[in-house]
Parts: C-alpha cells; structure tokens; sequence
C-alpha cells in the first residue's frame, strides 16, 4: 500500500493520461482513481465516468465526442460530449479494454492529438 501512496503521489500532480490495470473487483475506478483526482491540478473540476464496455460502439462514440441533431436515430438536438464536459478535470475511461480495437484507436488518437474527427478537445482531461 505504501507503494501505491506513492504512486498515486507521483502521478496526480503531472498533466498525464493515466492507465490503471488490475483484475476486476479491485477498486481500480473507485479508491485510485478519485484519489488521484482529488490530489490532481483537476481537483476542482468535474469528474466525468463512463463504462466504455457497457455501450455498443456508435453509442460510445457519440457519449465521448457528442453528436449533432439528426446525426442517427434519437438525436433530436446537439449534444456536447463527455470529453468537453470534462474539461479541465478527471474524464474515467472505464474498462476500455472491452471496446473493439478499431475504437481503442480512435481514443488513443484523441489522447495523442486532442481532436477527433476534427473537433479540438483539451487532451489532459483525460
């Protein structure tokens, strides 16, 4: 544990994308991540959670990157995006490992460049 203090001590002060790994039911998305959050520069923004395996991947897409109306069945208004509402706090991609690896790309992609599919979004939210 006194590892993991110090860890979590190292990482919360940088402006880095975090990957937190570990067998499932250990309090990865819980007691690590909000500690980070609350001892990050990001503390007093908002923090902003989503089970990435839990939506199909088009529902994803538009959950993270919004969507504008009329995109697809349902979207009866433009919607701003998890990633924007995050902004300039904590945005919990949870169990990322279960999405396709064709959307796992398209996230890296945003963590690297801070756009997708041209739409700039503040890459250290994440």
């Amino acid at each position: 544990m006194i590892q993991l203090y110090k860890e979590i001590a190292r990482v919360a002060p940088t402006r880095s994308t975090v990957l937190i790994t570990g067998q499932s039911g250990t309090g990865k998305g819980t007691w690590w991540l909000d500690s980070i959050h609350q001892h990050s520069t990001r503390s007093s923004g908002p923090f902003v959670a989503i089970n990435c395996g839990a939506l199909t991947e088009t529902l994803l897409e538009a959950e993270l990157f919004g969507h504008v109306r009329g995109a697809f069945t349902g979207a009866t208004s433009d919607r701003k995006g998890l990633w924007e509402e995050a902004e300039g706090g904590t945005l919990f991609l949870d169990e990322i490992g279960e999405t396709s690896a064709a959307m796992q790309v398209k996230l890296l992609r945003a963590l690297q460049e801070g756009r997708f599919d041209g739409r700039r979004f503040a890459r250290d939210s994440c």
